[in-house]
Order: C-alpha cells, then structure tokens, then sequence
C-alpha cells in the first residue's frame, strides 16, 4: 500500500505444476494486456480463502466442501488451507482427486447411488469412512463392499441415511432425484443404525436456499423421523443450499442461517455428542471465478460472445441463471440496455435470455466481464464443437458481489425510515 503499480502483472507465481501465471489487478487489466482472442477464466484466491474462513468461523459446526461445485485443485488447497478439513465428494473421480491433491483429508462420500466397486475403492484405498444412502439396497451394498477378505463386516462406518426434504424456498429444486420419505424413513434408520459405528440424517434444501426457513422446515422432518424411528443419531447434515448474491437474488445474511440452524438443531432428540454438519459448495466458490470473454458480433440486441452453454455459462443457458456483467470498455458510456447472448458454437441451444444489462453502444471487439462464475461455471465446461479451451488467470480485485467482505446490504433493510427525534 502507498506506492501505486502499472497496469498489468503484479507478480506472478506458479500453480498446476510447471504452468507459470501472473497475478493482473482487474479483468480490465487482463484485457489490455492480453487482448485475448479466446475466454479467460479469472481466479480470485483472497476471495475463497475468506469465504471458507466464515464458514470456519461462524457455522456452529463442521463445514465439508461440496467438491462437485469447482473442483479446480488450486482451489481444493486454497480451501484446505483456510481450515475446510472435510470435503463432500460424489463420484470415485472426486474421491481420487481429493485424495491426490490433500492426502490428509476428510473425505465423505455423499451421492446416495454408488457402484459397489467405486465403494470398495474408496474403503478399502482412500481410506473413505462416511457414505450416504437413502435405500435398503444401497444400505445392504455398502455393507457387502466394505466387508473384509473374510467377509466380516466393517465396524468404523459412519452412515447418513439422506432424508427427502422441500426445496419450496431454493432457486433449484433437489427434491426429485434423492432422499427417502419421511414416512417410510424409520425402518431405513433402524437398519443403518445396526450397522453404524455413527448413524447421520441429512438432506438438501435445494441450491440457492432464500430462506433461512428452508432449514428449519427440513430440521423439523428430520425431527419427525428420529422420533418415528427411536434411535440414536451422531451426525445431523444441513447439506448445502448456501446462497450467493446475483441479480435479482439478493438473500438475507449468511449468519442468519448459521442462527436458525444452530437454534433448530440444538432442541433434537440426538446424542449428547451428535455433530451438526453442512456441506457448502456455492457459497464457498462462488466468488472464486468471473470469465473475461470478447463480444464477436453483434446483431439487435443479441451478442454474440465466444463463451456459452457448453462452456462456463451452462446455467445461464439451461435454467436461466443471470450472471453480474460488466462491459470493460470505459468509453462505452451510454445508457445501459438488455441483451441476450449467443455462444461460440454451431447450436441453437446455445443461447442464453439473459437479460444481461450493458452499455446500449456495445459492440464486436469489446471485452465483458461476467462475474460470481465460481460455482458450476468453470466445472461444467465442454469441448463441444472445438471450444471450451479457456486459460485460468489469478486477479487481484474483489468479485462483483459478497456475502463476506463486509459492505453487502441487507436487502431486508429500507432506507424509507422515518427516524424520530
């Protein structure tokens, strides 16, 4: 601080093995030193070291990254290094990554369908103890793969049996797919607790939870089915569902689901010892990534840009998810309008409605950053048609939006207050 730096590199360090990058101020500065012709992907590492801190910090128990949201291994350490010692994996893939990338890890394997064999490796090789389930028959392949030679069955298992819960107050819905019924839950719970060294309840309010009453609503069901049941539960699992900020989506603060959580999960009929758990993905990645990317054309108000629904912009394109945007161009200062964006590709399908809000003049040539892209963007890339190569650059500014940083607004509080003397 004091002494003022040129625009560009501040200093460069190296990162995936041998690959050399620079640390730039902005995506401005990108932009102007790279001129690039392909989408850059902008890292921000002070941004998820603080995010991983807060959840260290402020949730009353123990926070398991949800690896399946970005599962960029400089991110991976980046996390490991702000105290996430535990780390939701959900395909044998992420569990031998995690594995390779943190050897000291806590690896809990949370999708509740798994081949027997990705099981058994995950036992028997990585030293996997926790496993999720929400049926008999995942129960009973659990058990059978984590068997010893003599088929003696495994005594250190720690099981949650995954609980189907409403995903009313979430952006996207996780209530199809997973989960057992409440009211066929009991006799699931009792199978697992005779086989589980620690038995857990867990369930997922949906992503982009808006609410902190989604919890409450699940801590409630979850309740019911302890009760039903009458066992004896160590691990509760609020799941993720964690929200970030985007247009249109602005949530309350996070400490405020760290509140109704700690309150409602205090009065369960658990053990004395039970943990409470959740398993953060968005909200830890979120503001990790934006993507730099060049308007190619431009025709009404459609533009075409050179990243989309097979790049990092899939939920902008399949479930009409609105990423903060910003043209980098500083003489484009016209009135902002909307624009909908075509990708780089030879498919109709890749268009995404938007509407993203940018500089009326806007046009081919100019840059546009597209922020808070660190959860699902970079992880759902494809090299559909040629494209989906992008290069991965560490920035030093803050993302577009924070729940962390300190200046975020309640949207709850008006500033229509008549304050009486």
């Amino acid at each position: 601080m004091g002494t003022s730096k040129p625009q560009g590199s501040l200093s460069k360090r190296t990162v995936w093995g041998s690959l050399e990058l620079h640390i730039y101020q902005d995506a401005s500065a990108v932009a102007g030193a790279l001129a690039p012709d392909e989408p850059v992907i902008l890292n921000r590492p002070r941004a998820a070291v603080r995010a991983a801190r807060f959840f260290v910090e402020r949730f009353p128990g123990k926070s398991l990254y949800a690896v399946k949201a970005n599962p960029s291994p400089e991110l991976l350490a980046l996390l490991w290094d702000a105290g996430i010692t535990h780390y939701d994996v959900a395909s044998i893939a992420e569990v031998r990554l995690v594995r390779r990338v943190l050897p000291q890890a806590t690896l809990c394997f949370m999708h509740p369908v798994k081949t027997a064999s990705a099981i058994a490796e995950a036992y028997k090789v990585h030293g996997v103890r926790t496993f999720s389930l929400d049926s008999q028959e995942e129960l009973d392949k659990i058990v059978a793969a984590t068997a010893g030679d003599d088929g003696t069955a495994a005594t250190d298992l720690s099981l949650c049996v995954r609980l189907r819960v409403s995903s009313d107050y979430s952006e996207l819905s996780l209530a199809a797919k997973f989960g057992i019924d409440l009211a066929d839950a009991a006799p699931l719970l009792q199978a697992t607790r005779q086989v589980a060294d620690c038995l857990g309840i867990c369930f997922h309010v949906g992503s982009q939870a808006m609410t902190p009453f989604a919890y409450v609503q699940a801590l409630e069901r979850v309740r019911a089915a302890i009760v039903d049941a009458s066992v004896t539960v160590d691990i509760v699992d609020v799941g993720g569902g964690f929200p970030s900020i985007y247009p249109g989506m602005e949530p309350p603060p996070l400490t405020d689901y760290f509140t109704v959580i700690h309150r409602a999960a205090e009065s369960l009929p658990v053990s004395y010892s039970s943990e409470l758990w959740c398993e953060p993905g968005r909200a830890l990645c979120a503001e990790y990534n934006s993507l730099l990317v060049r308007v190619e054309k431009r025709r009404g108000d459609e533009l075409y840009i050179n990243d989309g629904a097979y790049g990092a912009l899939f939920d902008a394109a399949h479930v009409g998810w609105r990423f903060p945007v910003k043209c980098l161009d500083r003489t484009r200062r016209s009135a902002p309008a909307e624009f909908a964006f075509y990708g780089p590709t030879c498919d109709d399908a890749d268009f995404m409605k938007g509407p993203f809000v940018l500089p009326a003049d806007i046009g081919p040539g100019d840059y546009i950053e597209i922020g808070m892209l660190g959860a699902y963007g970079a992880a759902m890339r494809t090299a559909f048609n040629g494209f989906g190569q992008a290069e991965a650059i560490d920035v030093a500014d803050e993302p577009m939006a924070s729940q962390y940083r300190g200046d975020w607004r309640d949207p709850r509080v008006s500033d229509n207050v008549v304050r009486l003397r």
